[in-house]
């Protein structure tokens, strides 16, 4: 809807042909199929679950890879990823979206917060990597959606709800490492949303959710750049096809496996360094 007139060129300004934003033909490429080789070696050495509607955290030390799975039924989960040794360098969503696209998958990296900004993770496997954009617009694994919250949810519903993604992100980091609540939530991020179907509508270009296509079994892989620390909601809303923020859809519980490659199958890789911006800032 407008209040404005249409201009009589408005259809020449809406055929102006689009420009991406970042070419990425320039960045660092990851040496996937050494990944894929050393993800075939490699050994589980350490599990966490995230039960329905709450959060877990492990640890994934550099070189290692991160698995998480579908178990018991389709469920959608909110990572967050921090530089396990300084909290302050987390996942960048926002320009791991402008970078790659709204979804990620297979080969696509999970980018740091500034002023750090390098890749923390690489997609090495996902097993719904066959769905590609339906004809809605919705696909997999988004980093689009923020997390659903308690406060959005006060503004929407007036009640309040304790166990959507953000408080059990909160909560689970506090459990890990040791903060407060109030300390943790100011660490908790903008979130890869693992498994989650979505996308924006054609006409409104509202933020949309539908059903996931995830089934037990179904799992997504990110091989660990730096050491990391990844904490993961099993969302509320379950495999996100009709709410989320209550206690209503079914849930189910996702799996964190950390998996060690044989020694030598890495031979040659290294932890990427800190991005090389001198931070003068034009000073």
């Amino acid at each position: 809807m407008t209040d404005t007139p249409i201009p009589s060129d408005a259809d020449e300004r809406r055929a102006v042909a689009p420009v991406i934003c970042y070419p990425t033909d320039t960045l660092p490429q990851p040496d996937l199929a050494l990944y894929q080789a050393a993800s075939g070696t490699a050994q589980t050495v350490a599990t966490a679950t995230a039960a329905p509607r709450d959060a877990a955290a492990i640890h994934v030390p550099a070189g290692h890879f991160l698995r998480i799975v579908s178990v018991d039924g389709p469920q959608v989960g909110d990572l967050n990823l921090f530089n396990a040794n300084d909290l302050s360098e987390r996942f960048y969503s926002g320009k791991t979206r402008a970078l790659h696209g709204t979804h990620v998958t297979t080969g696509d990296r999970l980018w740091s917060s500034f002023p750090t900004l390098r890749p923390m993770a690489t997609i090495s496997h996902d097993s719904l990597g066959w769905y590609g954009i339906d004809a809605f617009g919705g696909s997999v694994h988004d980093v689009i959606g923020t997390r659903c919250d308690p406060y959005t949810g006060r503004l929407l519903s007036g009640d309040d709800y304790h166990h959507c993604c953000h408080s059990n992100l909160t909560r689970a980091l506090a459990d890990e490492t040791g903060l407060t609540l109030v300390q943790a939530e100011a660490h908790v991020h903008d979130v890869l949303n693992v498994f989650m179907c979505t996308g924006f509508t054609r006409d409104t270009g509202q933020y949309f959710m539908k059903q996931s296509p995830v089934r037990p079994g179904d799992y997504i892989e990110v091989f660990a750049e730096i050491d990391l620390l990844a904490v993961l909601s099993a969302c509320p809303g379950g495999d996100c096809g009709s709410e989320h923020s209550s206690d209503t859809a079914p849930c189910h519980p996702l799996l964190m496996e950390v998996r060690s490659p044989a020694q030598g199958s890495l031979d040659g890789w290294q932890s990427p360094q800190i991005n090389a911006y001198d931070r003068s800032h034009g000073r």
